[in-house]
């Protein structure tokens, strides 16, 4: 799969707010306030599209109006770079409302995680343009009292530099604790912070090869759709959300179930390597469990697999080319993005 790169992000720059499933940009002000004031002082002009604050229930706006942003971003000559504003569960809805062709002829930087996975696997294979598995607005940008030093140092060395990003270290600490947003607890200190483990490598070995992957069970939605990305020979990598409610973690029960579907359609025998990020909230038995059923499903392959990488839904990030070539070699302890995502 070949996949055109977008210009990358220079000071200056204007970038695009959106809201393309969840609706919590308009509900939590204040870490909507932090995020942009943290894109600005990154020296980048912020601008909301016409339905990034509204709130629908479950999500921002139809999923009419929801495509109509992004495809305005996508055409809008001042745009640069385009953001999310968070995740959710219902980007699905607005794929058919999209228009491929114009998201191929205007190419630019798209970010998010979590349910943003549906739209960068759309674009991939719809659009030929390589998207960036990164931070969004709320829950990154958003940070009190700023964005976290990691996630900004991978979001400028991913977008801004034309050079790969090479080496990719494990942050030295990490977080997943929950400030209640609602009541601002968010804003009452800092989140506590972990030190990190490091990567931890669930099976040794060495691959290279190009990474796509994305959040269970946003990849599950696409499966059987003609946005579905062939994931023969590539590096696939999982990202773990938070569960139902909020600070808590996702269901075991549910993550065995859907990489379950992911085995029935032959994902883990095709793919020649696995990154696992480090799960939301998971104690030391859930991590137990939790490597118990994905060697059940890939543990009789002989690729690696690399376990805590920072990509997802535990604090800090690193932001993702997809679809760029990478190296996982368990005997050095190496994760190194090898190709450039932007020109």
């Amino acid at each position: 799969m070949k996949l055109q790169n977008p210009k990358k992000l220079q000071k200056g720059d204007t970038v695009a707010v959106i809201s393309p499933a969840a609706g919590l940009a308009g509900l939590f002000e204040h870490r909507t306030a932090n995020g942009r004031a943290a894109l600005e002082r990154m020296g980048y002009k912020v601008k909301f599209s016409d339905h990034a604050l509204e709130i629908d229930g479950y999500v921002s706006a139809s999923p009419e109006k929801r495509a109509g942003d992004l495809m305005a971003a996508f055409q809008d000559p001042e745009v640069n770079a385009i953001v999310c504003t968070i995740g959710g569960n219902h980007a699905n809805q607005i794929l058919r409302y999209l228009d491929f062709e114009i998201i191929r002829n205007n190419p630019k930087i798209f970010i998010g995680y979590s349910d943003i996975t549906v739209l960068h696997w759309a674009i991939a294979k719809k659009a030929g343009l390589r998207t960036f598995y990164g931070p969004c607005l709320l829950p990154e940008f958003g940070e009190h009292p700023e964005t976290l030093p990691y996630t900004e140092e991978y979001f400028k060395k991913a977008l801004t530099e034309t050079a790969p990003v090479g080496m990719v270290q494990p942050s030295k600490t990490w977080t997943d604790e929950f400030l209640d947003w609602a009541e601002k607890k968010d804003l009452t200190r800092p989140r506590n912070m972990h030190d990190s483990e490091g990567y931890e490598w669930w099976r040794r070995g060495a691959a290279v090869g190009p990474i796509f992957g994305g959040a269970v069970p946003s990849v599950n939605h696409l499966a059987g759709t003609p946005y579905w990305v062939d994931l023969a020979d590539k590096i696939f990598f999982i990202d773990i959300p938070e569960g139902d409610i909020p600070g808590k973690s996702f269901s075991m029960s549910w993550l065995d179930s859907f990489l379950a579907d992911l085995d029935n359609i032959g994902v883990f025998q095709e793919i020649k390597g696995l990154v696992i990020g480090r799960p939301y909230a998971y104690t030391d038995d859930d991590r137990r469990a939790f490597q118990k059923i994905i060697m059940n499903y890939a543990g009789q392959y002989d690729y690696p697999i690399l376990y805590n990488a920072n990509i997802g839904h535990a604090a800090p990030i690193i932001t993702l080319p997809l679809g760029v070539g990478i190296r996982l070699d368990a005997v050095n302890d190496v994760f190194e993005i090898q190709e450039s995502g932007v020109v």
